[in-house]
Protein backbone atom coordinates (compact mmCIF):
# COMPACT_ATOMS: atom_id res chain seq x y z
CA UNK A 1 0.00 0.00 0.00
CA UNK A 2 1.28 3.42 -0.97
CA UNK A 3 0.07 6.48 0.89
CA UNK A 4 0.71 10.18 0.41
CA UNK A 5 -0.68 13.49 1.68
CA UNK A 6 -0.99 16.46 -0.65
CA UNK A 7 -1.58 20.03 0.48
CA UNK A 8 -4.18 21.53 -1.88
CA UNK A 9 -5.60 25.07 -1.83
CA UNK A 10 -8.73 23.48 -0.28
CA UNK A 11 -6.86 21.62 2.44
CA UNK A 12 -5.04 18.36 2.86
CA UNK A 13 -5.81 15.50 0.48
CA UNK A 14 -4.82 11.92 1.30
CA UNK A 15 -4.12 9.51 -1.54
CA UNK A 16 -3.57 5.78 -1.41
CA UNK A 17 -2.54 3.46 -4.20
CA UNK A 18 -1.65 -0.13 -4.88
CA UNK A 19 0.51 -1.63 -7.62
CA UNK A 20 -2.33 -1.07 -10.15
CA UNK A 21 -2.96 2.62 -9.44
CA UNK A 22 -4.78 5.05 -7.16
CA UNK A 23 -7.46 3.35 -5.08
CA UNK A 24 -8.50 6.24 -2.84
CA UNK A 25 -8.34 10.03 -2.66
CA UNK A 26 -10.10 12.03 0.03
CA UNK A 27 -10.20 15.56 1.42
CA UNK A 28 -9.06 15.04 5.00
CA UNK A 29 -11.40 17.73 6.40
CA UNK A 30 -14.41 16.05 4.80
CA UNK A 31 -16.73 13.46 6.28
CA UNK A 32 -14.70 10.50 5.01
CA UNK A 33 -10.98 11.12 5.62
CA UNK A 34 -8.49 8.37 4.80
CA UNK A 35 -6.74 6.72 7.70
CA UNK A 36 -3.00 6.39 7.30
CA UNK A 37 -2.11 2.70 6.98
CA UNK A 38 0.33 1.13 9.44
CA UNK A 39 2.65 -0.07 6.69
CA UNK A 40 3.47 2.34 3.88
CA UNK A 41 5.71 1.75 0.89
CA UNK A 42 7.14 4.61 -1.13
CA UNK A 43 6.42 5.16 -4.79
CA UNK A 44 7.98 8.53 -5.56
CA UNK A 45 7.47 8.20 -9.32
CA UNK A 46 3.69 7.69 -8.95
CA UNK A 47 3.25 10.38 -6.32
CA UNK A 48 5.39 12.88 -8.23
CA UNK A 49 3.07 12.35 -11.22
CA UNK A 50 -0.03 12.74 -9.04
CA UNK A 51 1.35 15.85 -7.35
CA UNK A 52 2.27 17.43 -10.69
CA UNK A 53 -1.20 16.83 -12.10
CA UNK A 54 -2.96 18.09 -8.95
CA UNK A 55 -0.75 21.21 -8.99
CA UNK A 56 -1.72 21.80 -12.64
CA UNK A 57 -5.43 21.25 -11.88
CA UNK A 58 -5.46 23.73 -9.00
CA UNK A 59 -3.43 26.22 -11.09
CA UNK A 60 -6.12 26.03 -13.78
CA UNK A 61 -3.80 24.39 -16.29
CA UNK A 62 -5.27 20.85 -16.29
CA UNK A 63 -8.82 19.85 -17.16
CA UNK A 64 -8.49 16.06 -16.91
CA UNK A 65 -6.19 13.60 -15.21
CA UNK A 66 -4.02 10.96 -16.81
CA UNK A 67 -3.30 8.68 -13.88
CA UNK A 68 -3.64 4.93 -13.29
CA UNK A 69 -6.83 4.27 -11.31
CA UNK A 70 -7.73 1.16 -9.33
CA UNK A 71 -10.99 1.83 -7.46
CA UNK A 72 -12.51 -1.19 -5.77
CA UNK A 73 -16.25 -1.72 -6.07
CA UNK A 74 -19.07 -3.76 -7.54
CA UNK A 75 -19.48 -3.95 -11.32
CA UNK A 76 -22.41 -1.48 -11.06
CA UNK A 77 -20.32 1.03 -9.10
CA UNK A 78 -17.43 0.58 -11.55
CA UNK A 79 -19.85 1.37 -14.39
CA UNK A 80 -21.05 4.56 -12.66
CA UNK A 81 -17.50 5.67 -11.85
CA UNK A 82 -16.47 5.11 -15.47
CA UNK A 83 -19.40 7.28 -16.59
CA UNK A 84 -18.29 10.03 -14.16
CA UNK A 85 -14.97 10.20 -16.00
CA UNK A 86 -16.89 11.25 -19.11
CA UNK A 87 -18.30 14.44 -17.54
CA UNK A 88 -16.15 17.25 -18.94
CA UNK A 89 -14.31 19.80 -16.83
CA UNK A 90 -16.54 22.79 -16.09
CA UNK A 91 -19.78 20.92 -16.75
CA UNK A 92 -22.28 19.25 -14.48
CA UNK A 93 -24.76 16.42 -14.90
CA UNK A 94 -27.72 15.18 -12.88
CA UNK A 95 -28.18 11.78 -11.29
CA UNK A 96 -30.92 11.16 -13.86
CA UNK A 97 -28.49 11.88 -16.69
CA UNK A 98 -25.98 9.50 -15.15
CA UNK A 99 -28.60 6.72 -14.88
CA UNK A 100 -29.61 7.28 -18.51
CA UNK A 101 -25.96 7.34 -19.57
CA UNK A 102 -25.36 3.86 -18.17
CA UNK A 103 -28.58 2.63 -19.83
CA UNK A 104 -30.36 2.10 -16.52
CA UNK A 105 -32.82 5.04 -16.26
CA UNK A 106 -34.68 3.60 -13.26
CA UNK A 107 -31.51 3.33 -11.19
CA UNK A 108 -31.30 7.00 -10.19
CA UNK A 109 -31.11 6.22 -6.45
CA UNK A 110 -28.57 3.45 -6.97
CA UNK A 111 -26.52 5.80 -9.16
CA UNK A 112 -26.60 8.33 -6.32
CA UNK A 113 -25.33 5.67 -3.93
CA UNK A 114 -22.54 4.67 -6.27
CA UNK A 115 -21.63 8.32 -6.81
CA UNK A 116 -21.45 8.83 -3.05
CA UNK A 117 -19.28 5.72 -2.67
CA UNK A 118 -16.70 6.95 -5.19
CA UNK A 119 -13.37 6.26 -3.46
CA UNK A 120 -11.31 8.57 -5.71
CA UNK A 121 -12.78 12.03 -5.23
CA UNK A 122 -11.76 14.84 -7.59
CA UNK A 123 -9.99 12.59 -10.12
CA UNK A 124 -13.18 10.59 -10.69
CA UNK A 125 -15.26 13.78 -10.73
CA UNK A 126 -18.30 12.92 -8.59
CA UNK A 127 -18.38 16.61 -7.63
CA UNK A 128 -19.76 17.32 -11.12
CA UNK A 129 -23.04 15.54 -10.32
CA UNK A 130 -25.71 17.86 -8.96
CA UNK A 131 -29.48 17.81 -8.58
CA UNK A 132 -31.70 18.07 -11.66
CA UNK A 133 -32.66 21.54 -10.36
CA UNK A 134 -28.95 22.59 -10.59
CA UNK A 135 -28.66 22.67 -6.78
CA UNK A 136 -25.74 21.13 -4.97
CA UNK A 137 -26.24 17.77 -3.32
CA UNK A 138 -24.04 16.01 -0.78
CA UNK A 139 -20.33 15.42 -1.16
CA UNK A 140 -18.01 13.35 1.04
CA UNK A 141 -15.54 16.24 1.10
CA UNK A 142 -18.37 18.54 2.20
CA UNK A 143 -20.74 20.65 0.12
CA UNK A 144 -18.43 23.65 0.54
CA UNK A 145 -15.64 21.66 -1.16
CA UNK A 146 -18.02 20.66 -3.95
CA UNK A 147 -18.96 24.31 -4.48
CA UNK A 148 -15.29 25.34 -4.43
CA UNK A 149 -14.34 22.67 -6.98
CA UNK A 150 -17.24 23.59 -9.29
CA UNK A 151 -16.43 27.30 -8.95
CA UNK A 152 -12.78 26.52 -9.75
CA UNK A 153 -14.02 24.81 -12.94
CA UNK A 154 -16.41 27.71 -13.73
CA UNK A 155 -19.35 25.27 -13.71
CA UNK A 156 -22.92 26.49 -13.43
CA UNK A 157 -24.81 25.50 -10.27
CA UNK A 158 -27.16 26.95 -7.66
CA UNK A 159 -25.78 27.31 -4.15
CA UNK A 160 -28.26 27.83 -1.33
Amino acid sequence: MYFFKYQSPLGEIAISANDHGINALAFQRGSAPLAEPKEIKENKKLFNKITAQLDEYFAGKRKSFDLPLAPEGTPFRQQVWQALLEIPFGETRSYGWLAQHINNPKAVRAVGGANGANPIALIIPCHRVIGSNSKLTGYAGGVEFKAALLAHENATFIQE
